[in-house]
């Protein structure tokens, strides 16, 4: 990750909600009323119609609303900042009550643009800002995954699944899978198993360049693979599935408040660090 030298455009904003998200509608249409007032162009759009014309996105709801956006908009280089409605709000972190004080700060130019690192499949068909997963799409059986890292076999797994990463999803099913936190300006990759039925299998964290390839077996049931939790195709127990860093860079627009750093965030969001109660 890296801090994008670049001003956002402000020509044609789209504010995207999330119709299952309760609220997301009433939030939006407030959002885009506030940059109205401010003679900015702006239009409230339901997460499954994006607008392709757009320069600059603002997302209403939870973290899912923003990774579905940011695997639209990151081929077109447009800069997203998400409004939370959800729980955590890792990467959506505007809250309601800061909507007008964050207008403010845009038109002010008190943000940043982080240039967060996306995983690709299938030649680059798939885009993953979080995680691309890998399961057998039956509940009660494991599956037989084969690691290959540039092409030489690193593991044989026996287990739910494997997860692989980037830095940016390594606080999301990563972490509930056991996997590091890594910070986002890292180049690396995570890959984790998904309980993994021996002691030695444990989380590996790779540089970002190695490419990655999950094998499975002719007589092994078929798997489902994932984008982000959300893009899902079913693969066969013979397909392989290369998976590599991707040239395109998801852009996340970080305003400058107090807290917003990644370390403070991971201590708010998650408790890091912070003693029990007694």
């Amino acid at each position: 990750m890296e801090s994008i030298d670049k001003e956002l455009s402000f020509n044609n904003i789209s504010v995207i909600y999330n119709k299952d998200v309760e609220e997301s509608l009433k939030v939006a249409k407030y959002t885009a009323g506030v940059l109205k007032a401010r003679g900015l162009n702006a239009n409230e759009i339901k997460s499954d119609c994006f607008d392709e014309h757009a320069d600059f996105a603002i997302t209403v709801g939870g973290d899912g609303t923003l990774l579905k956006a940011s695997r639209y908009y990151a081929p077109k280089n447009v800069p997203i900042l998400g409004i939370n409605l959800g729980r955590l709000g890792f990467l959506a972190q505007v809250n309601p009550d800061e909507i007008v004080l964050s207008v403010d700060r845009l038109l002010e130019g008190k943000y940043r643009i982080d240039d967060r690192m996306m995983l690709s499949a299938f030649g680059g068909n798939l885009l993953a800002l979080n995680d691309i997963v890998i399961k057998g799409d039956t509940f009660s059986r494991t599956s037989k995954l084969f690691l290959s890292i540039n092409g030489r076999v690193v593991c044989d797994y026996l287990a739910d699944g494997i997860i692989i990463s980037t830095p940016t999803g390594s606080t999301a099913y990563t972490l509930s899978a056991g996997g590091p936190v890594l910070a986002p300006d890292l180049n690396a990759v995570v890959i984790v198993p998904i309980c993994p039925h021996t002691l030695t299998s444990r989380p590996l964290v790779i540089p970002a360049d190695e490419e990655i390839t999950i094998a499975s077996c002719k007589t092994c049931n078929k798997l489902k693979l994932s984008a982000d939790g959300q893009d899902t195709i079913d693969i066969n127990g013979e397909d392989t599935v290369v998976i590599k860093k991707s040239s395109i860079r998801a852009k996340l627009v970080i305003l400058e408040k107090e807290n917003s750093d990644f370390y403070s965030v991971l201590r708010r969001k998650l408790q890091w660090g912070v003693a029990p109660e007694r």
